[in-house]
């Protein structure tokens, strides 16, 4: 069995994954049946649209669709059981909102519609048949440019999906993204689209993108604006449980159960600036962050000997023979021979009990470090500091702002990230978000007039805050155009989140970024000069080059 994948920055030779396994570990058959889920989805969608035109929206269906593209982002769910489930779901799912639309619009209520929004499959057999076959695949595309487009916009629809999901978990709404989710899903089977018409949507996609993260920042905000926060890195003498992922809700329901248990709850990865908000403090059992990107998990999940618990990707795969009966996963994330965590129920917590018991059985865990990070820089944070960073650059404390946000990963062209932070002079400030931090936050770089030279927003979608914090400076300095701003983009990607992050910028008019350690694959050469001449999108070079040109402007 063969599959064809090119979604992350480390797909193979940066063309594509295929054979019987991805660079992420994901088979054959999990990354088909992948495909022909989302191509389930966009027949929702199909329908979602259809049905909104008549003032007919179903908030359960518009969640499962976005839920559903979210298990489908890199390193997320990789159990094939789910996805055969997950696909009959989804096909009852549509036939529920087909029958609202059809029992208002009357006769005639389908004609002319995709295969994607008829399709029923009669057994398991019948769905992996299907998935093998390929249906919803890219190289079924035999336009390199409108495959291009597509995939441009489907990752960046999955982006959406991520950061919808999370915040819907906190405030509910968002009807207005969900119905785009599934406005964009459905002209992905639209084969009368042009390719300007899909360029367009790109934009249209990086638009909603601002309006997600938006939307994330504001849900967010729930548990306290982040604040310049000391995050301890040692470990304590208590069995752990290990948090990963970016869900805040799943975390709060963690430390509600485990509080006055003698169990301590470390952070991990992108769950670390959930220290930097106000409403986590109050639990003493959260007593710092354990480890360093994702990529490292492997080492450090054995080293910390208590359970982990993904609340969202990024997992990497776990051998049978080493610590997955110590694997907990939820909501998006799955994998075979690992624990799920049930949804929370619509009134409650989810029950941690599973977790709780098994930390209990294990050994505290071993000291990776000790020391402190120091975060909480969003939006709010620093615009409160508006005033001495606007009079440190007029005096020329600061000359330049550096934008540095998005993924770390496994590659060893990512310690041109370090090299960059390294090799800045020491009158420019570090903007980042996301776990790219971790290739620099621990340096110790310094300040500016008592301002930390790295400024850490918090999470990926926190990119949000610095786009915030650069049209508040363009204010400021009462400049027409947001490339006026002593300001350079030096972007880390991984995965689909952080494609939404940059159609985002994209959208927003940010020119000029430089997007490394490559660009996409899913790029045709077509597409990349359409964007590259549109936004002067640029790879990256050596530190020493791209430190200079930025320095200069450039």
């Amino acid at each position: 069995m063969s599959m064809f994948c090119h979604q992350c920055q480390e797909t193979l030779k940066n063309k594509g994954c295929s054979f019987n396994q991805g660079m992420c570990g994901k088979k054959a058959e999990v990354a088909n049946l992948q495909d022909l889920y989302i191509w389930t989805l966009k027949g929702i969608s199909v329908w979602g649209v259809k049905a909104s035109k008549l003032d007919i929206y179903d908030e359960e269906t518009a969640y499962f669709v976005a839920k559903g593209l979210f298990t489908t982002i890199t390193n997320a769910n990789f159990d094939k059981h789910f996805f055969i489930n997950a696909v009959k779901e989804a096909v009852l799912l549509r036939n529920g909102l087909r029958d609202k639309y059809c029992k208002v619009k009357g006769r005639d209520c389908g004609s002319f519609l995709p295969e994607c929004a008829t399709w029923e499959p009669e057994s398991d057999v019948e769905i992996e048949a299907k998935a093998e076959s390929g249906t919803g695949g890219w190289l079924e595309i035999k336009d390199e440019d409108i495959r291009s487009l597509k995939a441009t916009i489907l990752y960046g629809l999955k982006g959406i999906s991520a950061y919808l999901e999370h915040g819907y978990q906190i405030v509910k709404g968002g009807k207005d993204i969900f119905l785009f989710l599934m406005e964009g899903l459905s002209k992905l089977v639209d084969d009368s689209l042009t390719q300007d018409d899909l360029l367009a949507l790109v934009i249209k996609t990086g638009g909603n993108g601002v309006k997600v993260m938006k939307y994330l920042d504001e849900a967010n905000a729930h548990y306290g604006d982040t604040e310049i926060t000391e995050v301890n890195t040692g470990v304590g003498n208590n069995p752990g449980i290990l948090i990963s992922g970016h869900d805040l809700v799943d975390l709060e329901d963690l430390l509600e159960q485990t509080k006055d248990k003698g169990i301590d709850v470390y952070s991990h990865s992108e769950m670390l600036p959930a220290h930097y908000r106000p409403f986590f403090k109050k639990y003493k059992n959260f007593i710092g962050n354990y480890g360093n990107a994702w990529y490292l998990q492997k080492e450090e999940i054995e080293k910390f000997h208590g359970p982990v618990f993904f609340t969202s990707n990024c997992l990497v795969p776990p051998d049978k023979t080493d610590y997955i009966d110590r694997i907990f996963t939820s909501g998006p994330v799955g994998f075979e021979g690992c624990i799920h965590i049930s949804d929370r129920p619509k009134v409650g917590r989810k029950d941690f009990s599973a977790v709780i018991a098994k930390a209990k059985t294990c050994r505290p865990p071993e000291e990776l470090e000790n020391g402190k990070i120091v975060g909480g820089f969003g939006h709010k944070q620093v615009l409160s500091l508006a005033d001495k960073v606007i009079a440190a650059v007029k005096s020329g404390d600061i000359k330049r702002f550096v934008v540095m946000g998005g993924c770390d990963g496994r590659h060893k062209t990512r310690q041109y990230y370090t090299d960059v932070a390294k090799k800045l002079p020491k009158d420019t400030i570090i903007l980042t978000a996301g776990c790219a931090k971790y290739k620099y936050i621990k340096e110790d770089l310094g300040d500016i007039a008592g301002i930390p030279r790295v400024l850490d927003a918090g999470q990926c979608n926190d990119s949000y805050s610095l786009a915030v914090i650069a049209m508040e400076l363009q204010k400021a300095f009462e400049l027409n155009d947001i490339n006026d701003l002593p300001l350079s983009f030096d972007i880390a990607w991984y995965e689909q989140k952080a494609v939404i992050v940059l159609l985002a910028l994209l959208s927003l008019g940010v020119k000029g970024i430089r997007l490394g350690p490559t660009l996409p694959g899913f790029l045709s050469p077509n597409v990349a000069n359409i964007i590259i001449e549109k936004f002067n999108l640029k790879g990256i070079t050596t530190p020493e080059e791209d430190v200079e040109a930025m320095m200069a402007g450039e």
